[in-house]
This record gives C-alpha cells, sequence and structure tokens, in this order.
C-alpha cells in the first residue's frame, strides 16, 4: 500500500473491507479510518477520480472533460456548493467520502487531508470522473489478473506524450495506467474494457512504452511499479489522473482532487453510463497502438 496509512489512524485494513459491502467501507473512509487505495473494493459499484474546482473556471474545466472523454468521462457535475452529484448517489458526501484528497494551490500540491468539510466553499463545483478500477473487477472475473491489487499497490501511472484537447485554462498531456495483460489474453481484456466507457473503455496504447514517451516501466510518476512478467505485455488505458496535470497546470489560487488512487466509491453499479455517452468513443486511442 502507498505511504499515507490507514493504520496512521488506528483505523482498518485493505484485507478487513475486501470482501466488505459499499456501505461498510464508505463507513471506514468517512469516519477516517481506512485513507488507503480503492482497487478491489465495494465490488460491482462505479469508482471515481474528482475534481473540484472554484465556480469561475468550472465551464471551461467541464468542457475540457467533453473535448477529451478517454481519460475524462464524466459520470456527474455538482451544482455550486453543494457536496452531493444526485447522479452517482444522493448518500455520497464529496467532502468526506473519498479516502484521501490532495489540495492544490497555485499549481502546486499544498497538503494531502482525509476530509474537505473545514475547507468546503459555497463556489466549490464537483466533478465526478469515471475510474478505471470499475472495469477490474470485470477481469478479474474473467480470470484476468491485476497485479497492482495482488500486491496491494496503488496501479502504476505515467505520464504520456498523448496530447489533450486544451480547454480554457486546462490542457496537457494524458495520463496513463499500466496493467501488465498475458499476451494470449489482450483481446479479451480490450473487449472487456471497452464495454466500460465510464472507465476510460479499452487501452489507448498497448506495447513498447516509449511509443508515448514513456522511458521506464518501473519508474512510474504515480503509484508503485509492477513485475510485467514472460508471456506478459503493458497495456496502458487513459487515466483519471490526466485532469489533476490539467488543473496543476493552470495554476488556480484553490482546487482540489482526490488523491491517485484513492477514488471516490458511489452507490450506482459499475455500468452506469456516462453522462455524455455519445462523446465517449469519439477521443481516438493512440495512432501507434498495436501488440508486440
Amino acid at each position: 500500500m502507498d505511504g499515507f496509512q490507514a493504520e496512521q489512524y488506528g483505523g482498518v485494513s485493505f484485507g478487513q473491507l475486501v470482501a466488505a459491502d459499499v456501505q461498510t467501507v464508505r463507513a471506514a473512509i468517512r469516519a477516517g479510518r481506512y485513507t488507503g487505495h480503492t482497487a478491489g473494493l465495494a465490488k460491482g459499484r462505479l469508482q471515481c477520480n474528482l475534481a473540484i474546482l472554484p465556480l469561475d473556471v468550472a465551464d471551461a474545466f467541464h468542457a475540457y472533460c467533453r473535448e477529451n472523454p478517454k481519460p475524462c468521462p464524466l459520470a456527474g457535475v455538482s451544482e455550486p456548493g453543494s457536496p452531493v452529484i444526485g447522479r452517482i448517489g444522493v448518500d455520497v458526501d464529496i467532502r468526506t467520502d473519498a479516502s484521501r484528497y490532495n489540495i492544490y494551490r497555485g499549481g502546486v500540491l499544498d497538503g494531502q487531508v482525509s476530509d474537505l468539510t473545514d475547507i468546503w466553499q459555497d463556489d466549490f463545483v464537483a466533478f465526478a470522473i469515471g475510474c478505471s478500477f470499475t472495469f477490474e473487477d470485470a477481469l478479474l472475473r474473467a480470470g484476468i489478473g491485476m497485479r497492482h491489487i495482488a500486491q496491494d499497490v496503488t496501479v502504476p501511472m505515467f505520464r504520456s506524450t498523448i496530447e489533450t484537447v486544451p480547454s480554457g485554462p486546462f490542457g496537457g498531456g494524458m495520463v496513463v495506467s499500466m496493467r501488465p495483460i498475458p499476451q494470449d489474453r489482450l483481446d479479451e481484456a480490450k473487449a472487456i474494457s471497452g464495454r466500460y466507457p465510464l472507465a476510460h473503455g479499452a487501452p489507448v496504447h498497448v506495447g513498447d512504452p516509449r511509443t508515448i514517451g514513456i522511458s521506464d516501466v518501473m519508474r512510474p510518476d504515480w503509484g508503485q511499479p509492477v513485475e510485467i512478467r514472460d508471456g506478459e505485455v503493458p497495456a496502458f488505458w487513459a487515466c483519471g489522473v490526466t485532469p489533476q496535470v490539467a488543473i496543476m497546470a493552470a495554476k488556480l489560487p484553490l482546487a482540489i482532487t482526490h488523491a491517485p488512487g484513492a477514488m471516490l466509491i458511489c452507490d450506482v453499479d459499475d455500468r452506469t453510463p456516462a453522462l455524455y455517452p455519445e462523446q465517449q468513443e469519439t477521443q481516438a486511442t493512440h495512432p501507434e497502438d498495436t501488440n508486440p
């Protein structure tokens, strides 16, 4: 597990929650008793990335998500000042129900907290963005292992040279998450993940990471490295950390996101359609996406 441990708070472990229902998991997170990664928790429920921004830039960010549906598939948007996005669950409190949050000031990470209640503002607009953790359960059910879950670490994530479409102050390169997939099950993994457009859909690249600007898959920008074994190939999915990078580049006075790997677990199931399903597959995958 990554460095911000639940045990710091006298809390529960990942192992104690992995078979628990969504209400039990959410109660532990809301109480600050679990602050670890959420991959593999509350199986069958939609998990979301979060971006929380002041109202004056919310429209530009909304447009950024619509222009970049692979890394930023919108599940829902709050009303200004509201900590609830009804489309993903009326009992989901944006202020308390992600296991960790990053606070950015001037584009720089200024701290990490597990509760936003004390810094919540009346002009905040929250964006829930689909997460690849959602399709991982489907891959696991099909017998395709997820190495980061088996190792109890946060999935490795990388900056890539795939550019996003800018909107207002938001733009930059796409962040991708990597999972080793057996070569003989690659087509199956693509097909399964492709059924979950709100979870970024199918991979944006498979094979040589250098094609998308990644020099070393054992040195991720976020998360922890995982072993790639003989007979496996690295598959890269668009990642919801992409909007975090765009928010950092915008250098806003104040912005909040989930911490990488620490998602918001929703009440709706993992087959919930995207807010704008007609746009979901309009953003092409990398043109050099090939199987080695």
